[in-house]
């Protein structure tokens, strides 16, 4: 019985996208090797063990390219049924050396993931990047993946840029990748009413943590709309209206986007949502109107709409 496994059936044992198959048999050498003349090449059990030992690898913050090269030297069993050697089990270090020229964006404490994410940034090194946060989302999901990994390596850049005025050209890459794994997250089905409205404040540009929300949304079943970036209070009053959503989410990142009159506009008007809430560090409680929300981190945040979704 033949027991090779195309493509598609290995990245949803690994859980990632079939496209991380493809770069890393191309950048890395770690591709199927099972060739039937007039039919796709497929995995083998030996082809799999070495993928598995990559995306463990990977996830715990190795560079992509050093742990292809670990998962290669794992051996190949002598016959079928024989245990390989135990010797490629052996992990490499669990602290990678940092890149010279001090280059290094700190993460505290945060793990050896966030570290590996932080030394792909750096890098400008996208597909890396992808590697590693697709990795993380399918086994830690969203909420660990964005407050464990995500936020300590955005505000280790953070600190970069307001010390040197350099990297911006990073966080703006880093960013990219983690809007497109966060849209990847699998979204409820298509006939799913979504009564979730998520936008961002009057001409607040900064929608990665909306994004965040809406993929832990996702991922807990519940569907939801994000408007985007800058949106006047009268846009969202109108799509308020149109479509009457039980809970409306608006971001601030700074108390230069945090005026309350819009969310004023929400609670006294003729369409109020059942949940209107602020989010971000630009509110403060001193400054909410009545009957609006002030969200925690991203775990509250959840929790809280996922409440109202179901009122």
């Amino acid at each position: 019985m033949d027991d090779a496994l195309t493509a598609g059936a290995v990245a949803r044992r690994l859980g990632v996208a079939v496209t991380t198959l493809r770069t890393w048999h191309q950048r890395y050498g770690l591709g199927p090797s099972r060739h039937t003349p007039g039919q796709h090449r497929r995995y083998t059990a030996e082809d799999m063990d070495r993928l598995q030992v990559m995306r463990r690898l990977t996830a715990q913050g190795v560079p992509p390219a050093e742990a292809a090269a670990w998962a290669k030297r794992m051996p190949v069993p002598i016959e079928n049924g024989a245990p390989a050697d135990p010797a490629w089990t052996t992990a490499p270090p669990t602290e990678p050396s940092r890149d010279g020229g001090g280059h290094a964006i700190g993460v505290g404490r945060s793990g050896a993931t966030a570290r590996g994410l932080a030394r792909a940034a750096i890098r400008l090194d996208a597909p890396a990047q992808r590697d590693i946060l697709e990795m993380t989302i399918a086994r830690r999901g969203v909420i660990r993946a964005w407050d464990e990994v995500i936020m300590p390596v955005l505000f280790g850049i953070g600190e970069r840029y307001a010390a040197t005025l350099k990297y911006i050209e990073v966080e703006h890459l880093l960013s990219r990748v983690v809007t497109e794994c966060l849209s990847a997250v699998p979204r409820p089905p298509v006939g799913a009413n979504p009564r979730i409205l998520l936008t961002a404040a009057d001409e607040e540009q900064h929608t990665l943590p909306l994004e965040a929300l809406a993929a832990a949304l996702a991922e807990a079943g519940v569907p939801s709309r994000m408007l985007g970036a800058r949106v006047p209070p009268e846009a969202l009053a109108g799509a308020v209206e149109r479509i009457g959503p039980a809970a409306v989410v608006i971001w601030s990142q700074t108390p230069a986007t945090s005026d309350p009159a819009q969310l004023s506009r929400l609670v006294t008007g003729p369409n109020r949502p059942y949940l209107v809430a602020a989010a971000g560090p630009g509110w403060t409680n001193q400054t909410l109107p009545d009957d609006v929300l002030l969200l925690g981190g991203l775990t509250e945040a959840v929790e809280v709409v996922t409440a109202a979704a179901t009122e």
